[in-house]
């Protein structure tokens, strides 16, 4: 086994055994109460996994994203609110900075999210701009020292506990994606305020909340890449952030497999056996493509295909592997507070979040019609 391979094993070992141990004994109580107890959050920064793939050099535990995509399936085995955090904390605010940020940004926030001093989080989507990104309508204005936004963001995951936030602006959404700029801010700038939190239908303990920016003042040193860069800083973490959620919804749907595969051992009819088979194919077929995505990224090739289709498939996967556990365990498995149930809402969000099915659809289409051999690959 190769180095990296070893590490990526290690970190994986590692995220089931915390997964065991203080994920699945409480994951009915952060379903329920839908917050993220201290003592989880403590224990993530404590293994290390907030500072997966921020190199050591910026603070980090590094690792690569095959090393993710591990931990974040044994987490959401556990729990899908804890490993959606951490995904979102990684993937699109860590990365971000990593990757567009100024040595001054880096050395502001890395070593801090890494060592679990502040949560991460990303704000993009506005009420009339989801699926959209080049619909922007939150606006930036030049000042004599820096930056002023304003405007309004919805659905931003980790947005009232975060520490940080990358946020997305347009100069004038006149001009589309060429308008638009990425910045870090501080949760506690002055103007930015989290308006509400958003109940959703599953991965409760996830926050998802709407933020108000009232001329948020931010410094010239802010600005992720240059001005104009935003939309490509923000397409380029969703592609990442994609890998990360697909492997969300793959620990969500072993876990559903493992409770089918419980109830079949308690009834093996051969209509039960049949949905345990399919359930499997379906599963595996998403975790192949969730590691070939992972293993591209690592390797510095381009996974926009892989990506989409990791995250298409391995949300289908969710879903209907959730699904026919919820018809086996059925009817206790249908009360609230069962675990079958809480697997099928928290499979039922991953088709929309990190870019609906739909949208995955067309950018693998486009993918596959650019490619001059058709494959993309």
């Amino acid at each position: 086994m190769s180095a990296p391979a070893e590490e990526a094993g290690s970190w994986r070992a590692r995220a089931r055994r915390f997964a065991e141990q203080e994920l699945r004994p409480r994951a009915e109580e952060i379903d329920r109460q839908d917050r993220l107890p201290r003592e989880v959050a403590e224990g993530l920064a404590r293994e290390g996994f907030l500072g997966l793939g921020i190199p050591e050099a910026w603070g980090g535990r590094g690792g690569g994203a095959t090393a993710l995509v591990g931990v974040l399936e044994e987490l959401a085995r556990g729990s899908a609110a804890v490993a959606v955090e951490l995904a979102v904390h990684l993937s699109v605010c860590a990365q971000p900075i990593l990757t567009a940020g100024s040595d001054e940004l880096r050395r502001s926030y890395l070593p801090r999210l890494a060592r679990g001093e502040l949560l991460g989080a990303f704000a993009l989507t506005e009420p009339g701009a989801g699926s959209d990104a080049a619909g922007l309508r939150t606006r930036y204005r030049r000042t004599e020292d820096g930056f002023e936004l304003s405007g309004t963001k919805m659905f931003t995951s980790n947005g009232a506990s975060a520490g940080v936030v990358v946020l997305f602006a347009t100069r004038d959404p006149a001009l589309g994606g060429h308008g638009i700029s990425a910045f870090v801010a501080p949760s506690g700038a002055p103007g930015l305020s989290v308006a509400q939190r958003l109940a959703k239908l599953g991965l409760h303990g996830s926050e998802t909340t709407e933020l108000v920016l009232d001329r948020v003042r931010l410094p010239a040193g802010a600005l992720l890449g240059q001005e104009g860069d935003g939309l490509r800083i923000a397409l380029t973490a969703l592609t990442g952030g994609r890998v990360g959620i697909a492997s969300c919804a793959l620990g969500v749907a072993r876990a559903a497999l493992d409770e089918m595969l419980r109830q079949v051992r308690r009834d093996d009819a051969d209509w039960k056996r049949q949905l345990l088979a399919r359930a499997y194919a379906e599963v595996e077929g998403a975790a192949a493509l969730v590691a070939e995505a992972a293993r591209r990224k690592d390797l510095g090739l381009d996974y926009l295909l892989q990506a989409s289709a990791a995250k298409l498939l391995a949300s289908r996967a969710a879903v209907a592997t959730a699904s026919a556990g919820l018809d086996l365990a059925a009817p206790l498995g249908a009360r609230s507070g069962a675990e079958a149930e809480r697997l099928y809402r928290d499979a039922r969000v991953f088709p929309i979040v990190e870019g609906t099915t739909e949208i995955q659809e067309l950018i693998l289409a486009r993918a596959l019609l650019e490619s001059p051999d058709g494959s993309s690959v």
